[in-house]
């Protein structure tokens, strides 16, 4: 089977997956609001080593590819110690979703179908549809989102499902 990379996206289906995300973050940070220092800071086998880096990893994510979007320039990752506590995370995320839909509602349809060219580490160019990489960011989010809700979950604090189809039963 050949894969086809050049189907259309429309900005309204970008749209919804993230506002999906968004929904499934807060579902994340609500249950987060409930354990303690400790527990944010507790190591994990996961990725990011504790939820606290996994709730970093997730919005350094996002800020990242957003100023990507904005500027086709990768900028330096935030400090993970810059956000000592769950409500400096906590804010954080607002202030990217914030910014993140700023730019979706600037975009067109036509932009879907947009290249994003850039260069990573060692040089190497990229060049990719931007839907592509608006959807990747939330399969990014998707994937440590299930780490962190694992972590809560240990916690006594899961944050209940985070499927997709339960975010458009609760969203009509």
């Amino acid at each position: 089977m050949t894969l086809c990379y050049t189907e259309k996206m429309k900005l309204h289906d970008i749209q919804l997956i993230y506002q999906y995300n968004y929904w499934a973050n807060g579902k994340i940070l609500a249950s987060a609001s409930r354990i303690s220092q400790e527990q944010l800071l507790v190591q994990s086998e996961f990725t990011s080593n504790s939820l606290r880096g996994t709730l970093f990893h997730i919005v350094d994510g996002e800020r990242l590819w957003r100023v990507l979007f904005e500027t086709n320039e990768i900028v330096e990752e935030w400090e993970e110690g810059d956000f000592p506590d769950f409500k400096s995370l906590e804010r954080k995320f607002k202030e990217e979703e914030i910014a993140l839909r700023s730019y979706l509602n600037r975009l067109t349809d036509a932009d879907m179908d947009g290249h994003l060219r850039y260069t990573v580490e060692g040089g190497i160019q990229r060049d990719r549809i931007l839907w592509h990489c608006l959807y990747h960011l939330v399969n990014h989010g998707t994937q440590h989102r299930s780490e962190a809700a694992a972590m809560l979950t240990s916690f006594n604090a899961s944050p209940g499902e985070l499927d997709f189809t339960v975010f458009l039963n609760e969203n009509p």
